[in-house]
């Protein structure tokens, strides 16, 4: 059976792999008959309406599911297809209280012509009361105009303007709404504790979708901060936990009218502390989880060292640092203690999170980890590659100066290789500066010589 999906028109890149994960996730047999980037319409085939009603249900990106009845660019051409496609059906809706609704994107109706296109289904049957309240059934025509905010602009003269007949014309029943008004609930506005770098909770949400958090799932996030991913995760079922090289960014400050402080914080907030494992500081560099395949989910945007140079535990010259005892008692026991801290390559740290992911996932596991690159196509970094993990997709949200990806592997059997010729297999560049340590830190500053100037500038990761 084939079903209209009506996505969010934002974050395009993001909407096919989210619902291929959640069709993942839910083992259920999804077909995308077509998916146009510029359109919020896609079609699918799946098993039946309890599949579809499934695999939106805790997406972020879609907006709902109908069971498609009619599809075409005129309305002639829908009539036809509808009496092709679901004629069997009438009957069972037609005593049942129904309502009708017409939309268009990128365009505009009259109330006089919606009425009209509504009464055109006439043949249909239904003969149950019309309400807007208390119906049993609802039915849907969706238009699609050209969206010219969506087309560059050298190719706009070559489009139809809004205002011209709709390019496709979709009638569906209505299904089953979407997930997507949690984004409200886990609103950044509205969190207890956050810092400048939070990633926001739509991104958040799918992130964890795309890594298929679910219940009696571990998750980890190495580069923690504020906790974004874990509650993201935690908010799907899944048991998650942290680390950061700086225990300050998920401890925070202690406040008279709280006795939680920092990440627990929100997880206490949104009544999912159940889900809470343990925050803990560290580096993947010098962790101290076990070494071995345990964990179903990584989920990270780990630091770009843009407005400060990547750091790992350890001193820069390598040798063992006496050790300061202060009344009595070793510094490094004491509340407050920092690490010191030596120099870090970017190129390492993502060759790092790569091989910490080979060890630690089980098998099918995945690692969503975001990682920034330029906007220009002829400097643009490689996708990184490990012979032990899939790129499953990757998907791209653009800036003024740079872009930012998401990257989603999946772990791969024993015995099984991934193709890694094509991908970054390179060290850092010798050096012991930022810049040296960090190209795509060296590419920011040459098209942003003023990091103050730029508003979108890419900071530090403190989820």
């Amino acid at each position: 059976m084939e079903y209209l999906i009506r996505f969010a028109q934002t974050h395009e890149t993001f909407r096919r792999p989210e619902i291929q994960a959640l069709a993942w996730l839910h083992n259920i047999d999804l077909e995308i008959v077509s998916y146009n980037e510029l359109s919020p319409y896609c079609v699918v085939r799946l098993p039946n309406e309890e599949a579809a009603r499934t695999l939106v249900s805790r997406s972020i990106l879609v907006k709902d599911i109908f069971e498609l009845w009619g599809q075409g660019t005129t309305y002639d051409a829908v009539h036809a297809d509808v009496r092709s496609r679901t004629q069997h059906l009438w009957a069972q809706y037609k005593e049942v209280p129904f309502r009708f609704t017409v939309e268009t994107f990128a365009g505009k109706r009259s109330s006089s012509q919606k009425r009209d296109i509504i009464q055109s289904f006439s043949y249909l049957g239904f003969e149950g009361p019309i309400t807007l309240k208390n119906f049993e059934q609802d039915f849907w025509v969706l238009e699609q105009y050209y969206d010219i905010t969506h087309i560059p602009a050298a190719e706009k003269s070559q489009h139809p303007t809004k205002g011209s007949d709709p390019i496709n014309i979709y009638i569906g029943r209505f299904v089953s709404e979407s997930s997507r008004e949690v984004i409200n609930k886990y609103d950044l506005k509205k969190r207890k504790y956050i810092a400048t770098t939070s990633m926001d909770a739509e991104l958040s949400l799918v992130t964890a979708n795309m890594a298929g958090a679910a219940p009696g799932k571990l998750f980890y996030d190495p580069f923690v901060g504020t906790g974004s991913f874990c509650v993201a995760a935690a908010h799907f079922g899944a048991l998650s936990f942290g680390s950061d090289i700086d225990g300050r960014s998920f401890r925070g400050k202690e406040m008279a009218k709280w006795k939680t402080t920092g990440v627990q914080l929100n997880f206490q907030q949104y009544g999912i502390t159940s889900k809470f494992g343990d925050l803990f500081t560290s580096d993947l560099t010098n962790t101290p989880l076990i070494d071995r395949q345990f964990l179903d989910g990584i989920v990270c945007d780990p630091p770009y060292g843009v407005r400060e140079g990547l750091r790992v535990l350890g001193s820069r010259d390598g040798r063992p640092k006496e050790e300061v005892i202060i009344d009595g008692v070793p510094a490094h026991y004491r509340p407050g203690y920092i690490a010191p801290k030596k120099p870090y390559g970017f190129e390492a740290m993502i060759n790092d999170i790569l091989s910490f992911a080979a060890r630690t996932l089980v098998t099918d596991g995945r690692l969503c980890m975001w990682m920034p690159t330029t906007s220009d196509k002829e400097a643009e970094f490689p996708v990184p590659m490990h012979q032990d993990l899939e790129v499953i997709s990757i998907s791209v949200q653009p800036f003024s100066n740079w872009t930012r990806r998401l990257i989603t592997y999946r772990r791969l059997p024993e015995g099984f290789l991934s193709d890694i010729s094509s991908g970054r297999q390179k060290s850092d560049d010798n050096g012991v500066s930022a810049d040296d340590l960090n190209a795509f830190r060296r590419k920011y500053f040459m098209k942003n010589p003023d990091p103050k100037q730029n508003k979108k500038s890419p900071t530090p990761a403190t989820q």
